[in-house]
């Protein structure tokens, strides 16, 4: 399977769903990420610094990673960091790499508005862009073929949100991997203790489970099932 996650900023991917990446890439399936900016508005760190240490995390998580702000032909209008738009011209370039690359999943961050207006922008721009990519009509995309995912979910950042996550992944065995490719993001360790707040939140939801740590998602659709007898985890056990 190809799973692609779209962050707005050279970090978010790492602070918010790279575990679950990391863990893909060790079931044998190919994972994209695609960052929408270069970190420009950061108050630690230049661009060409954000791109070095998104590289270096992308070598850590074993995943291929991409800048649509420039690697895109027309290219991604998002303005840098701070400026990113919910527009139809953002959404057909974002569609654009996910006929490319022809994912079963794509990850978003969560669209509720935080901390930061570039997250929920992000996350709109994501979903239209995953069913423009289906249309067959579109003059935008008609130099690429068609592409239908088969899910849509979005990931926390940097907090949680008041409506628990609809799926709780156990990450416990790759906690040492994931706090190496968040730790190649040192510029941003100047601003605020962020593997600190990214351990404490998964521990926290790691115990709701029974475990040591977890990652939580949000669904953008029902999940389907063939039969009830699919589900063979549970959390209630502990």
């Amino acid at each position: 399977m190809k799973i692609l996650a779209i962050g707005p900023h050279p970090d978010d991917i790492e602070f918010g769903c790279a575990p679950i990446l990391i863990q893909e890439v060790q079931n044998g399936n190919q994972v994209r990420i695609a960052v929408l900016s270069k970190g420009e508005a950061g108050s630690h760190g230049t661009p060409k610094q954000r791109v070095e240490e998104a590289t270096a995390a992308a070598r850590v998580m074993g995943v291929e990673i991409t800048f649509l702000d420039s690697l895109l032909n027309p290219p991604f209008d998002s303005g840098g960091d701070c400026h990113l738009r919910h527009t139809p011209e953002n959404a057909f370039a974002i569609a654009g790499e996910i006929r490319r690359f022809q994912p079963g999943i794509v990850l978003a961050p969560h669209p509720d508005e935080n901390q930061h207006p570039d997250h929920s922008a992000a996350a709109r721009l994501v979903r239209d862009a995953a069913r423009l990519a289906r249309f067959g009509g579109l003059k935008d995309l008609q130099h690429l073929p068609p592409h239908a995912i088969g899910s849509l979910y979005f990931y926390s950042i940097t907090q949680s949100f008041s409506v628990n996550p609809d799926i709780v992944i156990d990450t416990s065995s790759i906690e040492s991997q994931w706090e190496a490719a968040i730790a190649c993001h040192q510029s941003q360790m100047q601003t605020k203790a962020y593997l600190s707040l990214v351990q404490t939140r998964a521990r926290a939801l790691g115990a709701s489970i029974g475990v040591s740590s977890a990652v939580g998602l949000w669904v953008n659709d029902p999940i389907r099932l063939a039969s009830l007898s699919d589900l063979t985890l549970s959390s209630r056990n502990y």
